[in-house]
């Protein structure tokens, strides 16, 4: 069987190629891909490759297959997984194993580390260790694209459950976001913010009493307030806020302020800036905990932490880059009961838009650019769908402008049984 996917063999190295694939072995899976979600972790390692602590050192040789946050069906399933998966499940994948004998040693990653399996495929093999180690995981809500957000779902809820306490006169971590605490999220409507906004309004098991969720971009704060509504908040209990800080004289006092005066209970950074890591340190409640988010992306990176909180007022910092495997099982069963992940996504394309788009990630606007492998489509803007010219594209408009201008399931399925008018 062969399969055209997209290769990474040295820095900034990217090859959109069709190859053979090898015969599955009975300890394997045959799978084909539908859908995969760019991400900036990719943007990285591309950048990075063969110093990347995911990616084998030996890429020139062995390309590996690029794309993590991925979806699709199971169309053959080796003889020792046959009791567990079959013929016409979907999956998604949970693709930071850490398994300790992959081709990159403990960090191995599909998407980063495997000759054969990776998101911006065609077609894929999946190796005996992903399921060794539990990560295929089966996805039952309708369409593909809900479970390429899962992963990065998954990260938010890492994020939340990863948050810790420690009650006066103990030395316990109590893990997690305080129930009826108080929540501040900075630089927070990027696409991992809104998807992080969806999850803490969404979550039925607990929830904060005070949500603050800050930028220094107008338009995204408004596009974020559209999609999860002050309203909706409300309703389950929460008192959000949509605050724009470049507009405040002194973002660190009003903040606190809105807080009643004690500060947050968790304040989480979304964005690798040293002045929003201060500014999150200022506002932390006592025993709060400062959530560094979002990963730089070179190595020197420091930030002023007031170290005299640390020892006075319990403050404390906690850094995650990613969910393990039992988020994103949460994530996926959210989304099966109807967790819509859809307002992270904000382009779409097909295989052949990849390259490009992953080589620009950080200069395109907007959220999630959705990826479709067995598509020939440049990556379009949602709004600028009306635009194209074309009857498909049009109705795709249409489509969208009904679910509130967002992707859609139902746009999903129109655009695969249309394929062949783009």
């Amino acid at each position: 069987m062969k399969t055209k996917a997209v290769r990474l063999y040295g820095k900034d190295d990217l090859r959109l190629e069709e190859f053979e694939l090898p015969p599955m072995g009975e300890d394997e899976i045959f799978a084909r891909v539908v859908s995969d979600s760019l991400c900036m972790s990719s943007y990285k390692a591309v950048h990075q490759a063969d110093i990347h602590k995911r990616v084998p050192r030996d890429i020139a040789q062995k390309p590996v297959i690029i794309g993590h946050e991925f979806a699709g069906e199971i169309l053959e399933v080796g003889s020792k997984w046959q009791h567990k998966f079959k013929k016409g499940d979907k999956f998604s994948i949970q693709p930071a194993m850490c398994y300790p004998y992959g081709p990159a040693g403990v960090l191995s990653a599909p998407g980063y580390s495997y000759p054969y399996v990776g998101g911006d495929s065609t077609y894929v093999i999946i190796p005996n260790e992903v399921m060794e180690m539990d990560c295929l995981l089966p996805y039952r809500g309708p369409g593909f694209f809900p479970a390429s957000l899962a992963e990065p779902l998954s990260c938010v809820i890492g994020a939340m459950h990863a948050c810790y306490h420690v009650p006066p006169g103990t030395y316990e971590h109590s893990m997690e976001i305080k129930d009826g605490g108080k929540l501040a999220l900075l630089a927070g409507v990027g696409p991992m913010g809104l998807a992080c906004i969806n999850y803490v309004i969404h979550r039925e098991d607990r929830r904060p009493s005070l949500f603050v969720v800050t930028d220094i971009n107008q338009e995204r704060l408004e596009r974020a307030a559209q999609l999860y509504t002050v309203d909706e908040a409300a309703s389950r209990g929460i008192e959000l806020h949509y605050i724009n800080t470049s507009a405040m004289e002194d973002p660190v006092t009003e903040l606190r302020a809105l807080s009643g005066g004690t500060g947050y209970d968790e304040v989480v950074v979304m964005a690798p800036v040293p002045a929003v890591v201060e500014q999150a340190d200022d506002i932390l409640a006592f025993d709060g905990c400062l959530n560094f988010f979002s990963g730089p992306s070179k190595s020197p990176f420091k930030a002023p932490f007031n170290f005299y909180n640390v020892h006075y007022a319990s403050t404390h910092v906690v850094g995650t880059s990613g969910g393990n495997k039992e988020d994103m099982r949460e994530a996926l069963e959210m989304m099966g009961h109807g967790l819509d992940p859809a307002g992270i996504v904000t382009h779409v394309g097909g295989l052949n838009a990849v390259i490009d788009t992953t080589f620009n990630l950080p200069s395109i606007p907007g959220g999630k650019k959705l990826i479709y492998t067995h598509i020939d489509m440049p990556l379009t803007a949602i709004a600028d769908f009306g635009k194209m010219g074309k009857p498909v594209y049009d109705a795709l408009d249409a489509i969208c402008k009904a679910h509130n201008s967002l992707w859609s399931v139902e746009a999903e399925e129109y655009l695969l049984s249309h394929k062949g008018e783009l």
